[in-house]
């Protein structure tokens, strides 16, 4: 789950981190507001969406006084930001964050993150941050440090003091670094972050390390621990599909593909993304439905694929093992009855309660079409998809 800049942060002030001064605003004279609670300018007014790249796309800009302050907020608030994150269709900023402008001499990149291959949290930092990060990381990829932590031990200090040493930071400098590192360990560890940012880490004309910019992340599999951070989540920044998904508790993630495809299981899921694109075809999602579906659950998931306008056909394939073939058909003829559907639907079933799933389908009176194995699914599903666009 992602939080916007302002609630970011928020949190990272919670645990000690030094931030701007600001304010969220909700519309021009909320922002206006913000400036004057705020006091003498320099501002920044900031497009509050779920992606980076916003100073390059319009989405960040400076103001002086409040007047200023009133006309930038007006040009953002309700613009469509497109970035290389939102994708071409972009974002419409619906929220706006106004700062006092910080007077920065140098910036720094910092981050924590997951390292699944290593299987611990990794620090990484750069003495090359602002909206060139990504960049760098391509065109002088020994500018980057990385540095795992063991989870046992945590974060120590002696890692952070050698961070700071390969980034230059003089001894005050280190000293605020190594206490800014360990608190947004804190914060990580504690609200079972994926994602911890600061990008920049500015040092100020005082010689004062602040984060400029925050992006925190959270695990989803873990927000059952943490109803206060569930509580910062904008529907309004994800895609409806996926939000319907997340009702039903499935996996989901939308993609720009024209076959729809639900599996149980990741890997199978994977595998079944692999398969189809080999003959031809482009998958418009992931979607897992787990081991332990419903026909309830099932029906919602054929629901959301039936509803995606980009879905030009859709290959079902089940491997059951917890996962019985018999609830599976049972969903998708349920959610079958209640929508029209126009599309090709290819069906390969395998596993517990196979024949009992196949004989539900055969009777429903659907046009279904069956699949021997994930091979014969994915080459049908394909070939009936260009003859339905022919």
């Amino acid at each position: 789950m992602k939080i916007h800049e302002y609630q970011a942060a928020a949190l990272l002030k919670q645990y000690g981190v030094p931030v701007p001064s600001g304010i969220p605003a909700f519309s021009v004279e909320e922002a206006v507001r913000a400036a004057e609670t705020l006091g003498d300018g320099p501002f920044v007014v900031k497009a509050q969406v779920h992606s980076g790249g916003r100073g390059k796309a319009g989405g960040v800009k400076f103001a002086t006084t409040v007047e200023e302050v009133r006309e930038k907020a007006g040009a953002i608030l309700g613009m469509t930001l497109v970035t290389k994150q939102t994708g071409p269709e972009g974002r419409v900023v619906k929220r706006l964050l106004v700062n006092r402008a910080v007077d920065i001499r140098r910036e720094y990149y910092l981050s924590l993150t997951v390292d699944g291959a290593a299987g611990r949290v990794m620090m990484i930092a750069s003495g090359e941050g602002g909206t060139e990060i990504e960049q760098t990381a391509v065109d002088a990829p020994e500018k980057i440090l990385t540095v795992p932590i063991d989870p046992t031990l945590g974060l120590m200090p002696y890692q952070s003091r050698d961070v700071a040493a390969r980034l230059g930071l003089n001894p005050a400098e280190t000293k605020q670094f190594i206490r800014l590192a360990a608190a947004l360990y804190r914060l990580f560890i504690e609200k079972d972050c994926s994602l911890a940012e600061i990008n920049p880490l500015a040092v100020d004309a005082s010689g004062n390390l602040v984060a400029a910019d925050a992006k925190i992340n959270f695990d989803d599999s873990a927000l059952f621990r943490h109803p206060d951070i569930l509580e910062l989540r904008d529907l309004n920044e994800e895609a409806p599909r996926e939000v319907e998904a997340s009702k039903y508790d499935l996996n989901y993630i939308q993609l720009d593909g024209n076959i729809g495809c639900m599996v149980n299981g990741a890997g199978l899921a994977m595998a079944t993304m692999d398969i189809v694109q080999a003959f031809g075809g482009t998958p418009s999602n992931f979607l897992d439905v787990g081991g332990g579906a419903t026909a309830e659950k099932v029906a919602g998931a054929f629901s959301i694929l039936l509803t995606d306008p980009k879905v030009e056909g859709i290959f079902i394939n089940i491997f059951g093992g917890i996962m019985k073939c018999d609830v599976i058909a049972a969903g998708v003829v349920e959610a079958a009855r209640k929508l029209s559907v126009n599309v090709p639907l290819v069906v390969r079933l395998e596993g517990t309660n196979a024949e009992a799933g196949k004989r539900i389908l055969s009777e429903s009176g659907l046009a279904i079409t069956p699949a021997d194995d994930m091979a014969d699914g994915a080459r049908k599903i394909c070939e009936l998809t260009k003859e339905a666009r022919r």
